[in-house]
Formats: C-alpha cells, structure tokens, sequence
C-alpha cells in the first residue's frame, strides 16, 4: 500500500507540473554537472529479467533516462534512443530507461514491445528516484561516465544529436 501511494504521489505531481510538454528550453545545449560526483550505486530488474548495477556497467558510458509513457516528450525520445543505442551499443553507450509509470509490469512491457524499444527498461520505485535526484520534471536525463561519476544532466526531451555528442565526448576520456 505504502509503495502505491509513493507511486500515485509522484505521478500526481509529475502529471501535473509542465515538464512533460516540450518546453523551448529543450533544445538548449546540455551542460556538465559542476562537478563529477559518484553516481548512485543502484540495481535494477530489467523488464526482460536482467540485473544490472553500477558496477556490472563499469567501463561504459551510461544515459540514465527517467520517462513515463503517458509523458509526450518521453515518447517522442524513444525513436531517437533506439537509433542511437543500435549505433553506439558496441562502442560502449549503455541506455537504461527508467520508468517512473505506475503500471503493472506487464503493462509497461506490452508499452516497450510496441515501441521497439531495444535498450533496457526497468519499472524503477521512489528509492531509485531518490538515489538519483532526477529532480520533478520527465524527461530527465543522466549521463555517467566509464568511471562511474556522474557528468550531464538535461531535462526535457534530449536529441540524438545531443546524446551522440556526450557520448563522443565521454568515450574520449
């Protein structure tokens, strides 16, 4: 019960904020985090029953994106993602999406299927959300470089142009 009311609180005040409409400050560039903190050290179950931690990702770049499917911008990301993580999977990039949707399961794995989403997706809780501080606005998201420190944030529907670029950048180092 305590994990359905975290989850209907924060859906209730991610539906009702502006941040899932495409905002004009989407397009502005993403910048660096003031400086490069510790990534949280989380593991997640993905949709497709994989475990995947911080650790057991070390040694790539990792895109930590908070989406929802009733969230316009979320879905309109999805395309440019897949494209991005078919052509930088073997490079290094790895895509978690982290669902904040409260939904079965199930239903967020039919979402995903239909979608063609070819990244993992995990229906994630409030301690994940917490560990991040993805902030109250989705699309969020995170970049965490081969170190494991965390080094872009960008709110709002992130480019594939602008995901291919840190990523350069971060598999440079």
């Amino acid at each position: 019960m305590k994990k359905f009311l975290i989850f209907t609180l924060l859906a209730v005040l991610l539906a009702a904020s502006p941040a899932c409409v495409k905002d004009k400050d989407s397009n502005k560039p993403v910048k660096p985090a003031a400086k490069a903190e510790p990534a949280p050290d989380f593991s997640v179950t993905t949709l497709d029953g994989q475990q995947l931690s911080l650790a057991s990702l070390k040694g790539k770049v990792i895109l930590v994106n908070f989406w929802a499917t009733w969230c316009p911008p979320c879905r309109a990301e999805i395309p440019e993602f897949i494209e991005a993580y078919a052509e930088l999977k073997d490079r290094g990039l790895e895509i978690l999406g982290f669902s904040v949707d409260d939904m079965p399961e199930a239903e967020l794995k039919s979402f995903v299927t239909k979608a063609r989403m070819n990244y993992p997706v995990a229906l994630v809780g409030q301690d994940i959300v917490s560990a991040f501080r993805p902030g109250q606005y989705i699309p969020t998201s995170i970049f965490i470089d081969r170190t494991g420190h965390l080094r872009y944030k960008h709110v709002g529907q992130l480019s594939k142009k602008d995901l291919v670029r840190i990523f350069e950048e971060l598999e440079k180092e």
